[in-house]
């Protein structure tokens, strides 16, 4: 018996062509089973790496705290000095350990240090579409390797970098963005040969919900380490444990699953039967017809408006927690922890959900990714405004921005993953192209909320929380309105006249 749901998914025309990931001409091979297979291994090993990664970037955005006397540089300086102070109250608990304050402090002003933290992006546009290009045609397994490698790297010389001066520091951090802009296309060009179309959601969202944790662990572990120890020690750590992950991606995985060496047949012949005629054998890439290509322009509005809020909250929410709601360095890096938690939740089981309602409940792709991108950033957008408006209420702040984040976890299943739909063959390179502008609001978001928070006051955050939202809801309408689900015709062989 049809569920009256098959029947809703099925009654538009448009949406009709793409509800069966795989084609009817293709004869299915039985899937095989997710326990200890050669796809969900690279998953783990892909969700270790993402790890790394985001530890790598973030660790900054607290050690940051401890690096510069930014709240003494401010009250000696600004002329509001009585209304900063009255904000909101100190509420900390007392503190029996002493904190550790050996490590070397800066004298740099807020807008010095809105620099320092968007620096990271003017060397990871520059990778992204480059990247993409190069992983589609020599595959993603050395690029986001040596990606992380060359972070982890730059990552241990940050402390001397910081002694040399400003100018230093910035370009070390551009640099490690350099090698952090191919991870993200390598490890889409990987998974165009790996995900089998009813478990991309899965798949995917495992490996990429590893930039989550990392957050999450790296945030709280960052704040410790400089409490008890000094701020030079964060870089040296994440520097060390990035180092030992390439080592153990080297070893253990394999570009594809025809060079896979201790993969089973049946899970090979399951993977190859179901993106048979998904994947283009084209040695050139149509260029123009996919820059010319409105599904690729949705995906484009909907990844800059989302990260606009993301990069916000990743690099400035410990700054928010410390001068307005005044945690101290060790609290801070645990709440400002907790949102991403939630997120990486989210992201699994957004996942799970998402192959579910296209396996069993016959939903459209499209359906699925327009529903799963306007809970994950309208949703965030209406809590990040009430996090605003809610004075010093510290309690109910960080339940909404901790809600805000969870929330934007359900675009890993939404625009996040839409280039494998509409372009399997060529999903590094479209990453690499909605990438490189949704790496525009980490390189200036930073300094314009620096610049619209120079006395850190609630009502100034207010602002940089409405702008956010707002863009975070245009994104959300536009990708509705022109998103597609289907493999497109230029992303497919004359001889294939199928869609996904």
């Amino acid at each position: 018996m049809r569920s009256p749901i098959r029947g809703l998914a099925s009654s538009d025309g448009e949406e009709g062509s793409d509800r069966t990931p795989l084609l009817q001409s293709t004869p299915r091979v039985e899937a095989a089973p997710a326990c200890c297979s050669a796809r969900y291994n690279l998953a783990v090993l892909a969700f270790f790496g993402f790890f790394v990664l985001y530890a790598l970037r973030v660790n900054l955005s607290v050690a940051l705290v401890d690096m510069v006397d930014s709240n003494r540089w401010l009250l000696i300086h600004s002329p509001q000095f009585q209304c900063f102070v009255s904000q909101c109250a100190e509420h900390s608990a007392p503190i029996k350990v002493l904190h550790n304050q050996t490590g070397k402090r800066y004298q740099w002003d807020a807008e010095t240090q809105g620099w320092i933290l968007g620096s990271f992006f003017y060397g990871y546009i520059i990778t992204q579409i480059p990247g993409g290009y190069i992983a589609s045609k020599v595959g993603g397994k050395l690029l986001l390797g040596f990606g992380i490698l060359g972070t982890a790297i730059f990552t241990l010389f940050t402390p001397i970098a910081a002694d040399f001066g400003v100018g230093a520091l910035i370009v070390l951090r551009a640099l490690e963005g350099l090698g952090e802009g191919v991870t993200f296309p390598a490890m889409h060009a990987m998974w165009s040969s790996w995900a089998p179309p009813l478990e991309r959601s899965k798949l995917l969202s495992i490996s990429y919900a590893g930039a989550q944790l990392g957050t999450v662990i790296s945030l709280p572990l960052s704040g410790i380490i400089c409490f008890y120890m000094d701020w030079t020690y964060v870089f040296y750590l994440f520097g060390i444990v990035g180092i030992i992950w390439f080592i153990l991606w080297i070893l253990l995985v394999s570009e594809t699953p025809e060079t896979h060496k201790t993969i089973s047949r049946h899970e090979k012949e399951y993977i190859l039967s179901s993106l048979k005629n998904q994947l283009s054998s084209q040695k050139s890439v149509p260029w123009i017809p996919m820059l010319k290509s409105l599904p690729l322009g949705a995906i484009v509005v909907a990844h800059f408006s989302y990260n606009w809020t993301f990069y916000t909250l990743l690099t400035l929410l410990p700054t928010y927690m410390k001068e307005i709601l005044r945690f101290n360095v060790q609290e801070n890096g645990l709440l400002s922890a907790l949102p991403y938690f939630g997120c990486w939740l989210c992201m699994i089981l957004s996942g799970q959900a998402a192959d579910n309602l296209r396996a069993k409940w016959n939903y459209s792709t499209i359906c699925v990714r327009r529903v799963f991108s306007l809970i994950g950033m309208i949703g965030p957008a209406v809590f990040l405004v009430a996090a605003g408006f809610i004075g010093c209420d510290y309690s109910l702040a960080v339940a909404f921005l901790t809600i805000s984040t969870t929330l934007g976890g359900f675009c890993s299943s939404g625009f996040s993953i839409n280039h494998l739909d509409i372009a399997p063959s060529y999903a590094g390179i479209l990453l690499g192209i909605t990438n490189t502008f949704a790496t525009i609001p980490g390189m200036v978001g930073p300094v314009i909320a620096k610049s619209l928070t120079p006395n850190n006051t609630i009502r100034e955050w207010q602002t940089v929380f409405c702008i956010a939202a707002a863009i975070n809801v245009s994104g959300a309408i536009f990708f509705s309105l022109f998103a597609k689900g289907e493999v497109q015709n230029w992303a497919l062989d004359d001889r294939h006249g199928h869609r996904n």
